[in-house]
C-alpha cells in the first residue's frame, strides 16, 4: 500500500525519442489519481471499479489498445498502450469516460481528479513506484508484490499487452535490483510495519500479546498477519465481508468471525485493524454500541483503500485512530544515499526500458521495408523467368535475388535501430514513405509485425 506522490522521478523522462515519443507508433499513457484532493466517498467509489475497469475500457475504446490498473490504499493509476502517439487525447478522453461509468462519479469530478504523464516519464513513474520511491514510507517493499498482482490481474483478464507486460516486468526487476543494490529497504519498514510501531506507543506495554481483530483477507492481510506473528500478537481474530476468513485462518492461524461474532470480538480487543478495501464500512455508532461496556482502550489502524472504519472513531473515548496519514507524518526519512543510489537505478532501468521500446517501434518499419522489397523480388523473379523462357532455373534467380536484398537491407536496419534508440524513429519511418509511400501504422496492423 503506498500513498501517491505527484513529482514523478526525472531522467529517462527527458530522453529524447524515449517510449512513446510522438510518432506514428503507439505510446504510452498513464492517468494517476490526486489522492490529496479526494474524499473518502470518492477513493472508495474508485476502488470499487478498479476491477472491472480496464475491460469495460479496452473493449469500448479505438485509441486504447491495452490497460492496466494499479489501485493500492491512496493509489490508483491507469497504465494505457495507445494505438498511436497522435490518437492520445481521444486515449484520455475514453479513459476518464469509462472511469466515469464504471465508478458513477461526475464526469467534472474525473477530468479534475486525474494527472497524466506521458511516454517515458510514464515508463519511469512506475519503475519509481514498484521501486517504493513514490511511497508515504520510502523504500517500502510491498508495492512491488501489488505492481505484480495488477499485471497479473490484466493477463488474467485479457487487457494487458507485450508492451505493458514489458514494462511491468522491468518495473519488478527494478524494485528487485533497489533493494539488493542499495540500503533503502534495509530498515524494513513498511506502511503497515509504521502503523504498528504507532500501535504499540499508544499502550504501556506495546502490542505483544494484543487481542486483535483483522479485518481483511486479501495479500495485504497476509502481511499484516505475519507481522502480527512476529511481534507477538498471537491472539488473531479475522473478519471478511466476503466470507473467505475460514479459508484465511487456516492457512495462516488465527481464529475465522462471522458477522454474529463480531461485536463481540471487537469489545473485547486492543487492536482493530481494516485493510480489506470492500467498501463496507464500520461505522462510529456501531463500534460505541459494541464498546458501551468496555473498559479498556481500543487502538483502530484504517489501512483499506476504501477505509473499512468511521473516521468519527476518533470521537470516541477510548478510541485512538491510525490512518494513513499517522504513517505519513510518522513515516521514517529515507538515507539520502540510499535515495540517490536508488534514484541511479531507477533512471538507468527507466532508459534501458525506452530505448528497447524504441527499438521494439522501429521493427514495424524494418518489417514494411522487407515486405516492400520482397514484393518487388518476387516481380523480379517472374520478369526474369518470363524473359528466359525457363532458361534460367528459378532456384539460382531467387538465391540471386535474396542475397540482393539481404545486403540492401543490412545497412538500413542497422540504421533504423541507431535512429530509434536516439529517439529519431520518425525521421526514418517519414523517408520510407517519402520514398517508397510506406504506411508503418498500416504495416503495423499485419501479421508478422512485432507487437
Amino acid at each position: 500500500m503506498s500513498d501517491t506522490v505527484h513529482a514523478p522521478v526525472r531522467g529517462a523522462a527527458a530522453t529524447a525519442g524515449a517510449a512513446g515519443a510522438p510518432g506514428t507508433g503507439p505510446a504510452l499513457l498513464v492517468l494517476v489519481a490526486k489522492y490529496r484532493d479526494l474524499d473518502l466517498e470518492s477513493a472508495a467509489a474508485l476502488h470499487a471499479a478498479a476491477a472491472g475497469l480496464a475491460p469495460h475500457l479496452v473493449a469500448g475504446s479505438t485509441a486504447v489498445a491495452a490497460s492496466v490498473v494499479l489501485a493500492t490504499c491512496n493509489r490508483f493509476e491507469i497504465y494505457c498502450d495507445v494505438t498511436a502517439a497522435a490518437a492520445r487525447a481521444a486515449a484520455r478522453a475514453d479513459v476518464l469516460g469509462a472511469i466515469h461509468r464504471c465508478s458513477g462519479l461526475p464526469r467534472n469530478l474525473v477530468s479534475a481528479l486525474f494527472g497524466e504523464l506521458q511516454g517515458a516519464a510514464a515508463a519511469e513513474h512506475l519503475l519509481a513506484v514498484a521501486a517504493g520511491l513514490d511511497s508515504v514510507v520510502v523504500g517500502e517493499r510491498e508495492v512491488a508484490g501489488q505492481v505484480r498482482r495488477a499485471l497479473a490481474a490484466a493477463q488474467a483478464a485479457g487487457t494487458s499487452s507485450g508492451r505493458l507486460d514489458r514494462l511491468f516486468q522491468a518495473a519488478s526487476r527494478t524494485a528487485k535490483d533497489v533493494g539488493a543494490q542499495t540500503a533503502l529497504s534495509s530498515a524494513g519498514a513498511s506502511i503497515a510495519s509504521v502503523a504498528l510501531d504507532l500501535a504499540a506507543g499508544t499502550r504501556p506495554s506495546g502490542i505483544a500479546g494484543a487481542s486483535t481483530v483483522l479485518v481483511g483477507t486479501g495479500a495485504y492481510a497476509g502481511c499484516l498477519a505475519e507481522l502480527l506473528r512476529n511481534r507477538k500478537c498471537s491472539a488473531v481474530s479475522v473478519f471478511s465481508h466476503s466470507g473467505r476468513a475460514e479459508a484465511f485462518a487456516a492457512a495462516r492461524g488465527g481464529r475465522a468471525l462471522s458477522a454474529s461474532d463480531l461485536p463481540t470480538a471487537v469489545a473485547n480487543a486492543d487492536l482493530l485493524i481494516g485493510c480489506s478495501g470492500a467498501g463496507a464500512r464500520i461505522d462510529a455508532a456501531a463500534l460505541g454500541r459494541w464498546r458501551a461496556d468496555a473498559a479498556h482502550p481500543l487502538t483502530v489502524i484504517d489501512l483499506a483503500p476504501s477505509h473499512d472504519f468511521d473516521p468519527r472513531m476518533a470521537d470516541l473515548p477510548g478510541v485512538e485512530v491510525i490512518t494513513l496519514d499517522s504513517v505519513h507524518r510518522s513515516a521514517p526519512p529515507a538515507d539520502a544515499e540510499a535515495l540517490r543510489s536508488a534514484r541511479a537505478l531507477v533512471r538507468q532501468a527507466a532508459c534501458r526500458f525506452n530505448e528497447l521500446d524504441a527499438v521494439r517501434g522501429a521493427d514495424a518499419a524494418v518489417v514494411a521495408l522487407r515486405g516492400h522489397l520482397e514484393g518487388l523480388l518476387r516481380s523480379e523473379m517472374d520478369r526474369v523467368s518470363t524473359r528466359h523462357g525457363g532458361d534460367v532455373p528459378a532456384e539460382e534467380v531467387n538465391r540471386a535475388l535474396r542475397h540482393l536484398v539481404r545486403r540492401l537491407l543490412h545497412a538500413p536496419t542497422l540504421r533504423a535501430r541507431e535512429l530509434a534508440a536516439a529517439g529519431r524513429q520518425d525521421d526514418y519511418t517519414a523517408a520510407l514513405d517519402a520514398l517508397f509511400g510506406l504506411s508503418i501504422a498500416a504495416a503495423a496492423q499485419t501479421p508478422g509485425v512485432p507487437a
